[in-house]
């Protein structure tokens, strides 16, 4: 199920006068190789950042920013299932499909993920992140869990981590990143 997500972009025009550029829902991105979850990309920034808006599209090609670049967006979770050992493999085929899907959609996104430790990345940003929803979990390094019930707030300092859902319904997340050196 997708939560709206309504995105509102105000600028000023030619005149000096605050306008909204756009007012619309966002739709989410979803990918066949992350069942259930759902990413809606609000914003982005590269270079120096200019206000007021004159131009209303958003500067943001890959998922993660780029030097002195930002992102805002949301990322929803499914709750977090025990892997099934009797399901058979995904094909090459399959999987190539999946990678190349993402890598259109969420250009950078799977190339941060470890292969051997779902969900676990490293990223060149600072992140603030806010649960807005669910019962999430932030994972670090060497199995340390630490628990993040709705409204809380997360600096992610660039350290190795992968967000869990321990709940039994969506857990949501919103984010902004700023490219770190």
């Amino acid at each position: 199920m997708t939560i709206p997500i309504k995105r509102v972009v105000t600028g000023v025009d030619a005149k000096g006068t605050s306008v909204v550029y756009s007012d619309e829902p966002a739709p989410p991105v979803e990918l066949a190789l992350m069942p259930g979850v759902q990413m809606f990309q609000l914003w982005g920034t590269e270079g120096p950042i200019i206000s007021p808006v004159t131009d209303p599209k958003p500067a943001n090609p890959t998922f993660f920013p780029g030097p002195r670049g930002t992102r805002f967006g949301v990322f929803r979770f499914p709750p977090e299932t025990a892997p099934d050992p009797d399901a058979p493999a995904p094909d090459t085929a399959a999987l190539e499909a999946g990678a190349a899907e993402a890598e259109a959609k969420v250009p950078g996104l799977l190339g941060v993920f470890e292969p051997d430790a779902p969900g676990m990345h490293q990223t060149q940003t600072v992140d603030y992140v806010v649960v807005l929803e669910g019962d999430m979990a932030v994972e670090l390094d060497d199995g340390v869990e630490v628990a993040l019930p709705v409204g809380s707030c997360v600096v992610q300092n660039g350290a190795r981590h992968g967000w869990r859902n321990k709940g039994t319904t969506p857990g949501t997340l919103a984010y902004v990143m700023v490219s770190a050196d």
